[in-house]
């Protein structure tokens, strides 16, 4: 079964886009590449009880089983050591990145206490967004009554793009949240 949102693109999105971007073929339109989706853990991830509770948390949020990230050099400032673990990395692709990022804008998002929106600075000089999201537990999957401590995700999208401005129409229409930008 194809996800909601793939099909919503390859039948609506996509063709409004090459038109209002003024592109010649409807294949120069942005596309979603993948989602990366990390929960650092810092000092936390020494130690295995904790791990395997962000571990599960992370894999009901996905579908998808994590992969520890290990530190790359030891700084004593943040008493880290090189290959300790550092924390959980999952990248999405195809449909289950649809899939979530369905779930994402219209379950987990409107979820968020005092959300006023998405920054529309978080776009990199190709057309990828990231943003950082404060509480896991806005997701539904997560059962609250087991989460010890609350912890924050980054996420970013990787969109096959020419530029910001591209890249920013497709999360539009997307249904992101974006802040509205004030003029004064």
């Amino acid at each position: 079964m194809i996800p909601r949102l793939k099909e919503l693109y390859n039948k609506e999105i996509q063709i409004d886009l090459k038109n209002k971007l003024g592109l010649k073929n409807s294949y120069m339109a942005p596309k979603l590449v993948k989602v990366v989706l990390n929960m650092g853990l810092g000092v936390d991830g020494n130690d295995s009880k904790i791990l395997k509770v962000c571990e599960e948390d992370l894999s009901k949020i996905t579908g998808q089983k994590p992969v520890t990230t290990k530190f790359k050099k030891s700084i004593s400032n943040f008493k880290t050591r090189k290959n300790t673990k550092a924390g959980l990395k999952v990248t999405l692709r195809k449909d289950k990145m649809y899939e979530f990022i369905d779930r994402l804008v219209n379950i987990a998002l409107p979820r968020i206490k005092d959300f006023r929106g998405l920054s529309s600075k978080g776009f990199d000089n190709f057309g990828n967004y990231t943003f950082g999201i404060k509480e896991h537990i806005i997701f539904p999957e997560v059962n609250f009554d087991k989460v010890d401590k609350i912890r924050g995700l980054d996420i970013t999208i990787v969109i096959s793009a020419i530029d910001k401005k591209h890249s920013y129409e497709l999360l539009k229409r997307l249904n992101f949240p974006f802040k509205e930008e004030r003029t004064n």
